[in-house]
């Protein structure tokens, strides 16, 4: 009876979560689900506290990232880009389009797709804008999906590739290689296909006079901070430590100084971050610590070791595009715990953890709440009064989420073993 109503209840928020009903946050729904496991003692509350715990590295990253990003709006940073980038496309919406998506890979690879989400959109709203363009969406299209696309060059990349591999991530070195053919066909695959969906609504011509805005100093310290954090995660990565407290302390220290030389009151940065975030994100895990109690993690694990006794190819294949699709039922850091445990205990090979991760990352391109980066994305562009609907994410998923993760999957088997 408990195992039945905890998957019902964890079920029904997860539903609610995605679809969003009468526009409620999305975070009201996942820690609503949490509550309610505790009120009906289906969890204790040392299980909730250890579920949130678990979310740790996490919120530190998060914090961090959007510390960073607020900072950069209030001082004009992403109008400085935006007209910047405008500029260098020199009147042509394709070269737009091109610069926004190289643009994004960088973010994503360097400072993980959730800043591409955070930290691009608002500059790519702002480029479209200043250029004048009719549909602002393919740009901003771009932002999404690049950031799952390239969300496994690094480890620092995706905080869902912190939870796959726990304590066991592999260092940099050793990454680089099983990783960096797969990523790589993701990433060019998912930019042709973009660009060939939405070819038509790209503008064939774009504002060229752009004024360039004078970078004030704030912007000027606020662009270090971005590029101080880049290379400390890069640093943590390299030496195995904590990429949530390197990102949390960069972003804060950041905030600080240019709070100091702007002289501004720090409530103007911090009122307008998305704190809700968080709680969404400590919602999901407590519910994941529920899951893990149905006997979910030994049955997956039980699984994964018979399937790969049986043949590990078919294992890897099954196993990444079902992760995938889970993602967008459960949200890829949920699906990513989980696959975590599992991984962990029945000690698979390296070709079939890869597989697994690839899925995890790349299947989230499927819909709108399948990343915390789609969901934090959307969360942006309401900020700047865009709207995106599910099905109208879906229908562009289905092709940018499924062509990449199979050329992404079967190039790992091309990798030496």
């Amino acid at each position: 009876m408990a195992t039945s109503s905890i998957w019902i209840i964890s079920a029904l928020s997860i539903a609610l979560v995605i679809s969003r009903p009468f526009k409620i946050p999305e975070f009201v729904w996942a820690v609503g689900g949490a509550a309610l496991l505790l009120i009906f003692r289906l969890l204790t509350p040392r299980e909730g506290l250890a579920g949130v715990a678990k979310g740790l590295d996490v919120y530190l990253f998060l914090t961090g990232m959007m510390l960073l990003a607020e900072t950069a709006r209030e001082e004009k940073l992403f109008d400085w880009l935006a007209a910047y980038a405008t500029r260098l496309a020199r009147g042509s919406g394709q070269r737009l389009f091109l610069l926004i998506y190289l643009v994004g890979v960088v973010v994503t690879v360097f400072l993980s797709n959730d800043a591409t989400a955070v930290v691009l959109t608002p500059a790519v709203a702002s480029a479209v804008r200043a250029a004048k363009v009719k549909n602002p969406l393919p740009y901003l299209f771009s932002c999404a999906f690049i950031a799952n696309a390239a969300s496994f060059v690094l480890p620092i990349s995706n905080p869902a590739n912190l939870v796959i591999y726990g304590a066991h991530i592999p260092p940099l070195f050793t990454w680089l290689p099983r990783y960096l053919l797969p990523a790589t066909t993701a990433i060019v695959a998912t930019f042709f296909l973009l660009r060939r969906t939405q070819k038509d609504a790209l503008s064939p011509e774009i504002e060229r006079n752009i004024e360039l805005p004078a970078l004030e100093r704030g912007g000027r310290v606020a662009l270090a901070g971005i590029g101080l954090t880049a290379v400390a995660l890069l640093e943590a990565s390299a030496l195995n430590y904590s990429l949530g407290l390197a990102t949390a302390l960069t972003g804060t220290l950041t905030a600080g100084v240019v709070v100091l030389i702007a002289r501004k009151s720090p409530a103007a940065i911090v009122k307008n971050v998305s704190w809700s975030v968080l709680l969404l994100v400590a919602g999901l895990f407590v519910l994941v610590e529920a899951l893990t109690k149905t006997g979910i993690t030994h049955w997956l694990t039980t699984l994964l070791t018979a399937s790969t006794g049986q043949s590990a190819a078919k294992t890897a294949w099954i196993s990444g595009v079902g992760v995938a699709l889970l993602c967008n039922v459960l949200n890829n850091l949920p699906a990513g715990l989980i696959t975590g445990s599992a991984l962990q205990s029945a000690h698979s090979s390296a070709t079939i953890t890869s597989a697994l991760l690839i899925g995890v990352d790349l299947g989230p391109n499927l819909s709108v709440t399948g990343s915390l980066a789609t969901i934090l994305w959307l969360a942006a562009l309401r900020r700047e009064n865009v709207e995106v609907g599910t099905w109208q994410f879906l229908k562009l998923g289905v092709l940018l989420m499924t062509v990449p993760l199979l050329l992404a999957i079967a190039s790992l088997f091309l990798l030496p073993h």
